[in-house]
């Protein structure tokens, strides 16, 4: 039977501590001298621990209960409530250098140089979002592998599969950095290969059929809407680099009289500085873009802040307004699009996948390739472009 208010606060003390019990391991422990402590009675890995709610009638039975329902809320989310108020303590000590976060953020500070701006900002993201809340309080010796299971676990009960992958691996170079550092004996995260649902990868959706790929364009051609939009989706078939390189595409990047678009290395997947040779019909569409957008420092300017550039989702986001779902076309989609095309018409690979910014595996042959294949892709690209002209020709 639950405790009631009457048995709590009129129970008499006896001789020895009573424990008057009210379900799910919430009890009050009545001392011989009278003090009246509420307790939580709670498991961890098959071990029994307690911690203390405070005395009563600070604390009425209402609000005990409260406390109970949010530990048990933390234990299911594999959070042990005694280490996570450990945290907490040492927090407000001033001893947070140990901690998940703390070292987490430090990590990421260094690499911020180094990382890509939207790798950064997508480890950023993974961190406050998910692993913080989990466990981020905690001293990196107290954080165990079912702790961080049940952060992953609860992603991928909202079927973002990869984002929990991530997760882990971003996981495991903290660790690493902090064994480095002194602040950590293991990494804990290496205990859990394999416990994750794999990442099945399907192809994302492009258009490759010829005559389809005819009507795209001209249903991008009628495109109503943000003109920097509607350059960016003219734009993309003709240099089929990825939408990241596209849409943050700086002025200060491109050579309209030489016809070339220098993509630095900060901005590219590999941090590698990319060529993209532009035919006659991109230049005019940069052309075109930059009676509206030259007051801007970005070639397609946001929407609403032409300080920034557009948004990760607005080519997708045209797309669907032009009647093209997901599971049809999509912005990366471009690049599918061109590399079956262009190897059809018997280009060669190897200065397709240059031009796609593809990883080369040799580091000799990759400086080569950068400057044997640029004339070779200056063709390709121009006969690309007056290809898709005739596709666009009803």
């Amino acid at each position: 039977m639950p405790l009631t208010d009457t048995e709590a606060r009129k129970t008499p003390p006896s001789d020895r501590p009573q424990k008057l019990f009210d379900g799910g391991g919430l009890y009050l422990l009545i001392n011989p001298n009278g003090t009246r402590w509420w307790r939580l009675k709670y498991r961890v890995a098959g071990s029994e621990k307690l911690l203390s709610l405070g005395v009563y009638p600070e604390v009425s039975l209402k609000a005990a209960r409260e406390r109970r329902e949010e530990l048990r809320r933390q234990l299911k989310a594999g959070i042990d409530p005694g280490q996570q108020r450990r945290a907490e303590k040492l927090s407000q000590a001033g001893a947070v250098a140990d901690t998940f976060e703390a070292i987490a953020n430090e990590w990421l500070e260094l690499q911020k140089k180094r990382l890509a701006p939207a790798t950064h900002s997508k480890c950023r993201w993974m961190l406050d979002g998910y692993l913080i809340p989990a466990f981020g309080r905690l001293p990196m010796g107290d954080v165990t592998p079912p702790m961080i299971l049940a952060a992953l676990r609860l992603i991928e009960s909202k079927g973002a599969h990869e984002t929990a992958h991530r997760c882990r691996a971003f996981c495991g170079r903290i660790f690493r950095y902090a064994i480095a550092t002194s602040r950590a004996e293991r990494d804990p995260s290496a205990d859990l290969r394999g416990a994750l649902a794999p990442v099945v990868h399907t192809p994302r959706a492009a258009i490759t059929d010829p005559e389809r790929i005819g009507d795209l364009l001209r249903a991008i051609d009628g495109y109503e809407g943000h003109y920097p939009t509607l350059y960016a989706l003219r734009l993309a078939p003709l240099v089929f680099t990825r939408p990241g390189e596209l849409r943050c595409a700086e002025w200060a990047e491109i050579d309209l009289d030489g016809a070339e678009w220098v993509i630095p290395g900060r901005r590219m997947k590999m941090r590698q500085e990319h060529i993209v040779p532009l035919s006659t019909q991109a230049v005019e569409i940069l052309r075109a873009a930059h009676k509206v957008s030259s007051n801007s420092r970005f070639v397609f300017p946001g929407v609403r802040n032409r300080a920034e550039p557009l948004s990760n989702n607005t080519i997708n986001a045209a797309l669907r307004r032009l009647g093209y779902p997901k599971d049809e076309m999509t912005g990366h989609g471009f690049r599918a699009l061109a590399s079956t095309r262009l190897n059809e018409m018997g280009w060669a690979p190897d200065v397709i996948e240059r031009q796609l910014a593809h990883a080369e595996a040799n580091r000799v042959r990759a400086v080569y390739n950068r400057a044997q294949y640029l004339p070779e892709r200056r063709k390709m690209m121009q006969a690309w472009a007056d290809y898709l002209d005739g596709l666009r020709r009803p």
